[in-house]
């Protein structure tokens, strides 16, 4: 109930086409249940009269009955068109709120969660919502009026045989609510089964590269057999209490077919019952069935859109752990002043700190670089400033401001990032460029390409701007991508900067022009640099030396040197004299 509850309110924007659904399917009922009413009148009253009279009186029976048809054609056709609509707007909305709430998450969710179960939730787990949001009301109406319409009649015909077949029904509700149960549990276990082979395929296709080059063919098919088998004994239990369902249920269908011949049978001995009104009983005794069929069919229907909507809810009811606060302010006229002060973190709150009792300051303008070993919190150091992950003590500033009392999008806005790892949408490289700064002309997104030293490259290429990079860039070497993304941050022009180990994965001629887009990217905006390749932090203003234990070092490249401290250790490492 509580999760029907927080189901209701996505029918609040569709509120009229939901009452004009349930008006045109009671129409539908009612004339449903006219007809075999009609029969039994007309043979107690006009086709006792003369063959003149009979056939007046049917001619004006046919047009008042092809109005009726008319009428109930419009209303079907209503329902089957607006109705579906109203679920597919329905579900469209749905999935658009769980988009959105993917976007809120900060990285913590993301490094938790995989990324194949997300699209599952997105896509797959909504898509029995449609049906459900359609027909359920639908069909729970239509059902109550024929049930309560076709018991009246009925009961009007001859009571002890109606309320034999309402003793059968009482069996039947009780046989499907204990059936229901189990239904509950396998069409829930079939979402998460189908997510673990979403889950399989995303991780196999998106490595294909690496799958392919060690020849692993064999262990990711054996990977995707588990999750595919895993799935289909979730789907064999769900067949085979759906089959249970339906059989044990149609078997009580049977029963009332049996009670009402073996009963009318009885009562037409007896004399309390003529062929006629038998006869006629049996047309409604259709009429009576054919809701009860629709609410077995519904029931199916409900715990599939029931089992997506649990795991839809599962995720739009977690909290993001970053927020805007209440009165978070607009990031405005940055000057790029960045203060760690007593900053310390860690993932979890029961994980040792990755970061320590930092205190650092980047006076604007100036040109930071972060050094030390691999885990040592370089990364984590510089996320914590755009705020993609929120400090466990201390605080973050720019210009004097904790960043979690900005809002996010501004906060963000100030600061442009060229990491390691370079992400290009599957799109063109005109999108890519243009995807720092929304909005931007061709000429500046052009501009940003020639500040990257991008331009003659771009305009040499068959389709120019308009050329496809592939899926991650494919189609570009590391180089190229790289520039990309450096010209995507000379779009956004950013007072402050992050580069985050941009070089280390380029061959040194392509480091050599790629550092030099950089420096030309860094020149008069706040830069902090993380780097492995010390020849790229030279002329820093001031180096840092992070390790595991917090910050060892502070310094000039020379300074630094002269001190024959860690950072002369890996200078040395790096760039031994020529007998080394």
């Amino acid at each position: 109930m509580d999760l029907l509850k927080k189901f209701v309110p996505y029918y609040k924007p569709y509120i009229g086409v939901f009452l004009l659904d349930l008006v045109a399917a009671s129409i539908l009922s009612l004339i449903d249940l006219v007809f075999p009413q009609l029969l039994r009148v007309l043979r107690e009253s006009l086709f006792l009269e003369t063959p003149e009279k009979i056939i007046a009186g049917v001619t004006k029976l046919a047009i008042i009955l092809l109005i009726m048809y008319t009428v109930r054609s419009l209303c079907k056709h209503f329902v089957t068109y607006q109705g579906h609509m109203m679920g597919a707007r329905m579900e469209s909305g749905m999935r658009r709120d769980l988009f959105e709430q993917f976007e809120r998450f900060s990285f913590s969710y993301y490094d938790k969660n995989n990324t194949g179960e997300m699209m599952s939730k997105l896509i797959s787990d909504l898509f029995d919502i449609s049906e459900l949001a359609h027909h359920g009301p639908e069909n729970i109406f239509i059902s109550v009026v024929k049930l309560t319409g076709s018991f009246i009649i009925l009961m009007t015909i001859n009571v002890p045989m109606t309320l034999i077949l309402m003793a059968i029904v009482l069996c039947m509700a009780f046989f499907s609510y204990k059936q229901n149960r189990h239904m509950r549990r396998t069409f829930y276990d079939n979402r998460k089964k189908i997510a673990g082979i979403n889950s399989s395929l995303q991780d196999t296709l998106g490595g294909i590269r690496v799958v392919k080059s060690f020849t692993g063919e064999d262990i990711e098919k054996a990977k995707f057999d588990k999750s595919n088998e895993a799935f289909l004994d979730s789907k064999k239990a769900n067949y085979l209490t759906m089959a249970m369902f339906q059989s044990g249920n149609n078997f009580f269908e049977g029963l009332m077919y049996i009670a009402v011949i073996v009963a009318g049978g009885l009562f037409i001995a007896r004399g309390s019952l003529s062929v006629e009104d038998l006869a006629v009983y049996a047309l409604y005794i259709n009429v009576f069935i054919a809701p009860v069929n629709v609410l077995i069919e519904f029931t199916e229907m409900l715990q599939k859109g029931m089992a997506g909507f649990r795991r839809f809810r599962e995720v739009m009811d977690v909290v993001p752990e970053i927020q805007d606060a209440p009165d978070a302010k607009e990031l405005t006229n940055c000057i790029g002043n960045v203060d760690y002060e007593d900053v310390s973190f860690s993932y979890d709150d029961d994980e040792e700190r990755v970061l320590s009792h930092i205190d650092l300051h980047v006076q604007a303008g100036k040109k930071v670089a972060i050094v030390g070993p691999s885990g040592g919190g370089k990364s984590t150091l510089c996320s914590l400033l755009p705020r993609f992950y929120d400090v466990s003590k201390g605080a973050v500033k720019i210009d004097g401001q904790d960043v979690r009392s900005l809002t996010q999008k501004s906060l963000r806005g100030v600061i442009g990032i060229v990491q390691q790892e370079v992400y290009l949408f599957n799109g063109t490289i005109r999108e890519n460029i243009a995807y720092g700064k929304q909005g931007a002309s061709f000429e500046e997104i052009r501009d940003a390409a020639r500040k990257a030293d991008m331009d003659d490259f771009i305009s040499s290429l068959p389709n120019g701007y308009d050329t496809l990079v592939g899926e991650r860039g494919a189609r570009l070497s590391g180089g190229q991508k790289q520039r990309i993304a450096i010209a995507r941050v000379f779009l956004k022009n950013p007072p402050i900067l992050i580069l985050d180990e941009a070089t280390s994965a380029l061959d040194n001629e392509s480091e050599r022009y790629i550092q030099g887009s950089l420096d030309k990217l860094a020149d008069g905006r706040t830069t902090i640099t993380i780097a492995h390749r010390l020849s790229t932090i030279k002329n820093a203003d001031e180096i840092i030396v992070l390790d595991s234990d917090g910050i060892q070092e502070k310094g000039t490249h020379k300074d630094l040197l002269a001190k024959g401290g860690m950072y002369a250790k890996y200078y040395n490492m790096q760039f031994g004299d020529s007998e080394e």
